[in-house]
């Protein structure tokens, strides 16, 4: 892989552990602001509306800019967005910050996923995905502990500083390794272009499929902790190495997705959606039994990531020809997804069912999502249908 992908690794990275972390320092967060844990707690959903609305908005008033630049001052914000959440005196300061922060965040997202498809050959489009993805795993594994741990130890306003050495070094690591030519502003570019290529099937149902993906994931994982203490009987000091083995299985999974995007990207695609609702099933009948229960764990991890990178390479190769609006709905999509899992796990558990039944979601997601995928992909077959080339520059 060329080296340039490394500085969208370290930015991606930094994006994901300043996302993440405030969950890991949030009742210090909260006394230090003068605030309550659950007020302190919409500092997460404000940082997910600011992605999942701002992006894409920003993705497209920026278009035009030259692409290395673009990303170096989104960078740029998020570490000046850093020091700003490390002096904030209140928690009106804090969230506006975290919007702003999120805004570049979502930006960012969808830009590096075209420079870093854009670097590499057509065969190689899976891997430069997951690389990106990677990122974000990474953090969960090791940003988000390092962050909390710093938190614990010096204040929370010391995650944020060290979130802003780290922005200085994402900084500096895309202006060394990215090239002035990475990635071209597309000259059309217009609104309806953008939209129109949204109508074309492959790319409105991988939509439909990320959607799926975020429900299998998220109904559960949001309510993880309560699942395992309650249901599998996990002591609380084990709960912690059992998420840290579904992030190692989800960073796993991002790079075995990409090598199948690369290869058969559909037939692997609908394949692996069969085998994760299989996992589900697998995850209701095992969340009694600790080691079972921590093995599917593991394995629903990688099987996630795995199914995202293709659904995002999918995507961005039906797009290729006005990218900017799909490519920014890629982390809009995922933080919508998020929302409404989770709001439909507390729905499920307020109306009576147990912590036990949230996995049920994800069969169901799953089989929808197989569904849709094999119906896409036989009219993509039907079609003769070849993918766009990207907008000359």
């Amino acid at each position: 892989m060329p080296l340039p992908l490394i500085a969208l690794f370290i930015a991606a990275f930094a994006f994901g552990t300043t996302e993440f972390v405030v969950a890991g320092v949030l009742p210090q967060l909260a006394e230090g602001l003068g605030i309550s844990v659950p007020t302190a707690g919409y500092l997460v959903s404000g940082y997910a509306i600011g992605i999942a609305i701002g992006g894409p908005l920003l993705t497209l008033a920026t278009a035009r800019l030259p692409r290395k630049t673009l990303l170096i001052a989104l960078l740029l914000a998020f570490t000046v967005g850093q020091a700003a959440c490390a002096l904030a005196p209140d928690f009106g300061s804090m969230m506006s910050i975290r919007v702003t922060v999120a805004i570049a965040h979502g930006t960012y997202f969808g830009v590096a996923m075209v420079v870093a498809v854009g670097m590499v050959r057509s065969d190689q489009r899976g891997m430069a995905v997951a690389l990106i993805l990677a990122g974000l795993t990474v953090s969960n594994i090791i940003g988000v502990p390092a962050g909390t741990a710093i938190g614990h130890l010096w204040g929370w306003r010391a995650t944020f500083w060290t979130m802003f050495g780290l922005g200085v070094l994402a900084i500096l690591a895309m202006a060394i390794l990215l090239p002035r030519a990475a990635g071209r502003p597309a000259k059309t570019g217009s609104l309806k272009s953008e939209v129109k290529v949204l109508g074309r099937q492959q790319v409105w149902t991988s939509l439909i499929l990320m959607l799926m993906l975020m429900l299998c994931q998220f109904v559960p994982y949001t309510y993880i902790v309560p699942l395992l203490s309650q249901v599998t009987g996990l002591d609380a000091a084990m709960i912690p190495f059992v998420l840290l083995l579904n992030g190692i299985g989800a960073t796993a999974g991002v790079f075995i997705g990409g090598k199948f995007a690369d290869r058969q990207l559909m037939p692997a695609l609908i394949t692996m959606l069969v085998l994760q609702a299989v996992v589900m099933v697998t995850l209701y009948f095992v969340s009694p039994y600790q080691w079972p229960m921590i093995a599917a764990i593991t394995v629903w991890g990688g099987l996630n990531f795995a199914v995202g990178t293709p659904i995002q390479t999918r995507i961005l190769a039906w797009t290729a020809d006005a990218p900017n609006l799909a490519s920014s709905l890629i982390p809009s999509g995922f933080n919508f997804g998020i929302a409404i899992a989770a709001s439909l796990g507390a729905l499920m558990l307020s109306t009576g069912y147990s912590f036990r039944s949230l996995p049920l979601v994800g069969v169901v997601a799953m089989v929808v999502a197989a569904a849709v995928a094999a119906m896409s992909y036989g009219a993509e077959l039907r079609s003769s249908a070849t993918q766009p080339q990207p907008a000359a520059g």
